[in-house]
């Protein structure tokens, strides 16, 4: 048999390694444990804590829309817009609640504002203090009960409905003019999807 290496050069000797000491060996294999805890583990940590506040987020949505009764507080921008209900600066007591299903969509809004408070409402809904007709009944018994809304209080109270063609909202509205200054108004806004 002939050598295959050039010139009949010996093989170049391959370099002896030390046997690797035991601290050595103890270092590696922490690391390697190290670099795979974190290659899974927080991964798999992430998806548990990414689990748990999907699952909270959900459960705090459906004890908000599951509630029932006004919220305090001033509806979205997007509610009063798509509600056409335009609640007036300067305005105290604001509450609202939304309701939703297949057939009807309401927001009940609730607020004490100024005389001017008042005119300024009517007229975002297209109305006027003239519109309104004194002993009015316009909210009915259902959405005094869904909201908790009482009116058997002293008045006088003034109401008017204000209806418009699909797919704009109708606007059921009552006022109390006790305090002709301070007058309380009460709106139920519904729109047909």
């Amino acid at each position: 048999m002939t050598d295959p290496r050039p010139d009949g050069a010996d093989a170049p000797e391959e370099p002896v390694r030390p046997a690797e000491d035991r601290r050595h060996m103890i270092r590696r294999r922490a690391l390697t444990l190290l670099i795979i805890v974190l290659l899974i583990g927080v991964p798999a940590g992430y998806l548990v804590i990414s689990a748990n506040q999907s699952r909270d987020s959900g459960r705090v949505k459906e004890a908000k829309y599951s509630a029932t009764g006004l919220t305090e507080g001033w509806p979205s921008k997007l509610q009063r817009r798509l509600y056409e209900v335009p609640v007036p600066l300067p305005s105290e007591e604001v509450a609202y609640y939304e309701t939703n299903n297949w057939k009807t969509s309401r927001l009940y809004v609730q607020f004490e504002t100024s005389g001017a408070g008042l005119d300024a409402f009517l007229a975002g809904l297209g109305v006027s203090r003239g519109d309104l007709e004194r002993d009015e009944q316009a909210i009915g018994d259902r959405d005094q009960e869904i909201t908790g809304w009482n009116f058997d209080r002293p008045g006088p109270w003034w109401g008017l409905v204000h209806e418009q063609a699909n797919p704009a909202p109708t606007h059921d509205v009552l006022v109390n003019m006790s305090d002709p200054e301070r007058p309380m108004v009460y709106v139920v806004a519904r729109t047909v999807p």
